[in-house]
């Protein structure tokens, strides 16, 4: 049985009544990495939003598995103790709600939607001090507001951070590379290579093949106007890289 599976997927903006994604169909196993690459406007994060559970679309027709249960019965905190995660491409800050307290109340939530016990304050310290440093996250952060005066690269270090400590079986990384230099990539990239495993899968969506050369996909796929128009392996990033996106765009029309 797949981990993912989305069936012939149409979404629409509810204020507006736009369809972003016509028809869209994409199976995803566990153990591997998929990237999405499209340009602007192809569909990408609507599809990353919509498997997450964010409000303001409407599923007009099509079906989305996550092994074997409907994704739509289920509400975004659902999803999220199922194994669902999402990284956001700008993650939000939350001031006055220190780090270390949000990723205890959130595990812990999980933890309860899943009827287990809740982690203990001091195991929960101990876990999150030992995942915190293989990350090379200093305890400083961890004391501060969620992400308020984090720099992109601490932003996306702290959302490799809760993917660790969550351990869900399906990581989406919307565009993690976005406003980033090469060495925040390098890092925020070796954190999500460590979390690679034969029970996790990752969908990586990016614009560009360099996230690629990081964190190396088992499978390529090129959106545009709101479907999968080509899929391969990860030699379709470099020819993307080289020749853009401008024949996918002609072959969705």
């Amino acid at each position: 049985m797949p981990l993912l599976e989305v069936r012939n997927l149409h979404v629409r903006v509810e204020d507006d009544g736009n369809e972003i994604l016509h028809g869209l169909s994409l199976t995803v196993n566990k153990g591997e990495v998929h990237a999405i690459m499209g340009p602007n406007g192809s569909g990408k994060s609507t599809l990353s939003h919509v498997l997450a559970g964010k409000p303001g679309y409407e599923v007009t027709s099509g079906e989305v598995l996550f092994e074997g249960e409907d994704i739509f019965a289920m509400e975004p905190d659902e999803r999220a103790a199922k194994g669902l995660f999402l990284a956001f491409q700008y993650p939000v800050e939350i001031p006055g709600v220190a780090t270390m307290n949000f990723l205890r109340t959130a595990l812990n939530a999980q933890r309860k939607a899943r009827g287990e016990e809740e982690i203990s304050t001091p195991d929960f310290l101990k876990k999150v001090r030992k995942v915190a440093d293989s990350l090379n996250i200093p305890q400083d952060m961890l004391r501060r507001g969620v992400n308020v005066g984090f720099s992109g690269g601490e932003k996306k270090r702290n959302e490799v951070l809760q993917m660790a400590l969550f351990e869900p079986k399906l990581c989406i990384l919307d565009e993690m590379d976005s406003g980033l230099d090469i060495d925040a990539l390098r890092i925020a990239a070796d954190g999500v290579n460590a979390l690679r495993s034969k029970g996790r899968a990752m969908i990586v969506i990016t614009h560009y093949q360099r996230l690629l050369n990081y964190i190396v996909p088992d499978h390529v796929h090129v959106m545009s106007k709101g479907r999968v128009v080509k899929s391969g392996g990860k030699d379709l990033a470099l020819e993307l890289e080289a020749s853009g996106y401008a024949q996918f765009e002609e072959q969705a029309a």
